[in-house]
């Protein structure tokens, strides 16, 4: 396993690091638990939920798996996005933040989380109050480093510019939707990122599996498929995107590759890119997808791939999660 820095930090986290938000809804319990015992023993020691996965079942049964192995990972969650009804179960104010952190200690069987994220940037909070509580958490204890998620460049920017001068805890990492279909935090999130020393955590690295070759122009999508447990999914199949797909599946069959190895080899090598979560539902996802730890791009295999990928520069993003 490769292992990088955290942004500018000292925390060393795993190349390849393990989604669960298939915990306790695509993949059940038996199955999650050894995922992650199959992640721990293979080197992967970066671990991301959120409070609002699964409803809560991702984080509890995270905190079933790694009884007697919580040193060997560092743990991420997050909170932020809608978790209920009410008007204070949302955002990043410290009334809610604070909630959200003791309920997601004790879901996770911990005393403490490396990586508290905030989930998306609230607008209706001043960002001086949520930094000013994130730095508490972490001279409380509870908390080890703070990362953002789904902000926009301006968003992260600003943030770190209110650390600074409060002298608060900074941002030491953002997740964005990144892959060669969405390589749209190319244009300023990634350049922002490295002039101030955030890691990049890609989600739907994959894009949600349309890298993966499992998706073609002519065959029915796989019944186990996210298109079709997930029909919302459906507005991402079109021309465009599966014919990516399936040039990058010819490649990596060129070179001997399974498309997912080579999509998430190119991505691991991005600039400013720290760990890339990919999610799993079976053992065999995380014994394939480790092999891309180990894949050395030629420059022409780059170039084909980065050429191939373009387009997708432009236009809006794979995804990004917003609050209402």
């Amino acid at each position: 396993m490769r292992y990088h820095s955290l942004g500018n930090s000292g925390l060393k986290v795993s190349a390849l690091g393990l989604g669960t938000n298939a915990f306790g809804k695509r993949a059940d319990q038996d199955t999650s638990i050894r995922i992650v015992h199959l992640a721990l023993d293979s080197g992967i020691n970066f671990l991301d939920t959120a409070n609002i996965y699964a409803g809560t079942e991702s984080e509890r049964i995270i905190g079933q798996a790694l009884t007697g192995r919580r040193h060997q990972a560092v743990l991420a969650t997050k909170a932020g996005l809608v978790s209920g009804p009410g008007p204070n179960e949302r955002g990043s104010s410290r009334f809610h933040l604070q909630r959200e952190l003791e309920d997601s200690l004790r879901r996770l069987n911990t005393d403490y989380v490396d990586l508290y994220q905030i989930h998306t940037f609230d607008p209706s909070t001043p960002l001086e109050e949520t930094l000013r509580t994130l730095d508490d958490m972490v001279s409380s204890g509870k908390v080890r480093y703070i990362g953002a998620s789904n902000y926009a460049a301006w968003e992260l920017m600003k943030a770190l510019g209110i650390s600074e001068l409060k002298g608060y805890i900074r941002y030491v990492s953002t997740q964005t939707s990144y892959s060669l279909a969405d390589r749209t935090p190319e244009n300023e999130l990634i350049p922002m990122c490295l002039d101030q020393g955030v890691g990049i955590i890609p989600y739907f690295p994959l894009a949600g599996g349309i890298l993966s070759g499992k998706y073609s122009l002519t065959e029915k999508a796989p019944e186990s498929s996210r298109a079709i447990t997930d029909p919302s999914f459906n507005r991402f199949l079109n021309e465009r995107t599966l014919t990516l797909g399936q040039n990058v599946s010819r490649l990596a069959a060129e070179h001997g590759y399974t498309s997912s190895t080579l999509s998430l080899a190119w991505l691991m090598n991005r600039p400013a890119v720290s760990s890339v979560i990919v999610g799993a539902t079976r053992i065999e996802q995380v014994e394939d997808n480790l092999h891309s730890v180990s894949v050395a791009l030629d420059s022409e295999t780059s170039r084909e791939l980065d050429e191939m990928s373009r387009a997708f520069r432009q236009g809006d993003p794979f995804a990004t999660y917003r609050l209402p």
